[in-house]
């Protein structure tokens, strides 16, 4: 294109002089009768000439090959860009290790430590009914299942739990996962798809995130556990836009949050769910086997009918003291998982006596409804023990078993804030041999709520238990945040 530029300017050029001359008052041809301009055919001549220099090869001189030793230097020179970024100071995490079960009592790095880092919410890690129901699912079905259930993967336990876990919530169907945290960024992409639109709680853990990730849909974040910051978000999208009311549109919280310990406000989320018209997809990890008056989760708890949440999930992994995690509400909502959620498709089916240790964890709850006074009491005191603690203050929920504690004034940034808290996390385990976690995020994690310390409370605890770690905090943030309050 460079070369020809000059070749078409010089043809101008030349043409423009024959142009003149054909455009004397004599100059006319005569083609089939008609008579023509002679500008008109020197334009003719000049298009020609254009299309004919744009459309040849362009003059390439011929490469020479590179010598062995070339070669050899452009090799040495190379740097390939790493697989990961390098590891930020202060980004390395060493991990208490456990020795032994993760119930109210632990042995962490050789030592007998109170535990709070583990939810445990029912204290049933190490029951004795569960484990005899999983040596038996051992002895008859093996370990693993070695395929997933679509593919003789499965069991007939299974499809007990499955029944189990509706019978319990009152829903016509459930659904199992392998993984408790692969259910929700399972669950969400199977219903909600590009072009759909999903409002979400900005305080959504990682997992949730990843789902909404997957999904590809419109995602609108309202604040954290607001409802007239719901309301109002649900009245934006909606108002006068006739194009949302022929998509998909759903609601997406989690009954206890995670990253904060709050509860949300179920009835006033389903209320404006009818108004809006929307789905509800509501995360039950941490509520189910918890909230309620039999713990049957949060809509027995503000006393919803079930139908009314369009989709709910749960992971086994806290209350029930197992692993994997369900879904569970109409039977089209269940039977469109079996083919189109790839968690469910894809995964190998959860080992037989995990499920074996489900059943036998709803039915100890049915069995023993008293355990759920005795977390709400443990809870309970804790915050009545935790309310004057120094430089920190609670701010979960008070029926939560996650009990929330942040700094009143902040040390000017997260990164400080986190080192001051996993400071008060350190101290209180090596020196009074109390094992509790901060709420520190990964990279992945774009969840904005604060940090603070998180503490899982489990009916397991007795007075005691609770009390040392009321003391501990206590003297250990005087200490550290002297300077903070």
């Amino acid at each position: 294109m460079d070369m020809a530029l000059p070749v078409v300017n010089a043809t101008s050029a030349v043409l423009a002089r024959v142009s003149a001359a054909f455009n004397a008052p004599l100059a006319r041809a005569v083609v089939f009768g008609v008579h023509i301009d002679g500008h008109l055919v020197v334009e003719g001549l000049l298009i020609a000439v254009i299309v004919f220099q744009l459309t040849r090869k362009s003059y390439k001189p011929p490469k020479k090959p590179l010598t062995e030793k070339e070669i050899d230097e452009l090799c040495d020179d190379w740097k390939p860009e790493p697989l990961c970024p390098p590891i930020k100071e202060g980004a390395r995490i060493d991990t208490p290790m456990l020795e032994s079960a993760a119930g109210p009592h632990t042995i962490v790095d050789g030592k007998e430590v109170v535990n709070f880092a583990s939810a445990n919410y029912l204290g049933l890690i190490g029951n004795e009914k569960i484990i005899d129901s999983c040596v038996g699912s051992l002895e008859k079905y093996g370990v693993g299942s070695c395929g997933p259930r679509g593919f003789y993967g499965t069991i007939d336990v299974h499809l007990d739990c499955e029944a189990k876990i509706a019978k319990f919530l009152g829903t016509p169907d459930s659904i199992l996962y392998s993984y408790g945290i692969s259910t929700i960024f399972s669950v969400i992409p199977a219903f909600c798809k590009k072009g759909d639109i999903i409002v979400a709680d900005e305080g959504v853990h990682w997992a949730v995130q990843n789902g909404l990730h997957l999904s590809r849909s419109t995602v609108v974040y309202f604040k954290h556990n607001d409802m007239a910051s719901l309301a109002s978000t649900l009245e934006k999208l909606t108002r006068g836009n006739k194009r949302a009311e022929k998509i998909r549109r759903y609601i997406v919280v989690e009954s206890i949050y995670q990253n904060s310990g709050q509860i949300a406000p179920l009835d006033e989320i389903v209320r404006l769910k009818e108004k809006y018209r929307f789905r509800v997809i509501l995360e039950e990890s941490h509520s189910f086997g918890v909230l309620g008056k039999s713990g049957r989760g949060l809509a027995e708890h503000y006393g919803v009918p079930i139908e009314k949440i369009d989709i709910i999930t749960a992971g086994m992994g806290n209350a029930l003291a197992t692993d994997g995690g369900f879904c569970t509400g109409s039977v089209r909502v269940v039977d469109h998982q079996r083919l189109s959620s790839s968690g469910y498709v894809f995964s190998a089916s959860l080992p037989p006596y995990l499920a074996s240790a489900a059943i036998s964890a709803v039915n100890y709850l049915e069995e023993n409804p008293s355990i759920l006074s005795n977390l709400r009491s443990n809870i309970a005191l804790l915050h009545k023990e935790l309310s004057d603690t120094p430089g920190l203050e609670i701010s979960s929920h008070a029926l939560s078993p996650i009990v929330f504690l942040k700094l009143k004034k902040s040390a000017g940034s997260p990164t400080a804030d986190l080192d001051l808290l996993e400071t008060i996390a350190e101290r209180v385990l090596k020196e009074d041999s109390v094992f509790i976690v901060t709420s520190k995020k990964s990279n992945l994690d774009r969840c904005k709520l604060p940090i603070g310390i998180r503490l899982f409370v489990s009916a397991g605890h007795t007075e005691s238990d609770i009390s040392t770690l009321s003391k501990s905090l206590k003297r250990v943030s005087a200490s550290v945040l002297s300077d903070y309050f």
